[in-house]
């Protein structure tokens, strides 16, 4: 295992250098819609856009797995286009560890709660770029990440 990556309870921690300074992120993935990620690439794919007023937490999700199923079983199904993504991104550790996990189901459905109004400062605290790793349509995985 590379020596900047540890696991530590579950979750993915990497040491990251930049500027003479290292930061340890944690990865986690955000199941989005066509609309949400317009709004992420008009952004530079730095941050998440603002939650809408009936959307009073955002909540990334702290494994692949259940970021597919979302997309999955829930974008692709539900939205008008009938599309769905799964992006990642690496944040702070220690503004990841600021929120609980929150179990929302099985034990591999795990995401944390940020309040609306805490997104700005969650979405500063993101390390690099948010990237875009699948895409499903009406149910059906289209596109991944090459991971070879």
């Amino acid at each position: 295992m590379d020596p900047r990556v540890k696991p530590e309870d579950d979750k993915l921690v990497v040491v990251r250098w930049g500027v003479g300074v290292m930061v340890e992120t944690v990865i986690m993935y955000r199941p989005v819609g066509t609309a949400e990620l317009r709004l992420i690439e008009d952004g530079g794919f730095k941050a998440y856009p603002p939650r809408l007023p009936d959307q009073p937490i955002f909540y990334p999700v702290l494994n692949e797995g259940y970021a597919r199923q979302i997309a999955k079983d829930w974008n692709s199904r539900l939205n008008d286009d009938k599309v769905g993504f799964v992006t990642r991104f690496a944040v702070a550790k220690d503004t990841a560890d600021k929120y609980q996990p929150e179990i929302v189901g099985g034990k591999e459905h795990e995401e944390i709660w940020v309040p609306a109004e805490e997104l700005e400062a969650f979405n500063a605290a993101i390390i690099g770029k948010i990237e875009v790793i699948a895409k499903y349509a009406e149910d059906q995985l289209v596109w991944e990440e090459n991971n070879a």
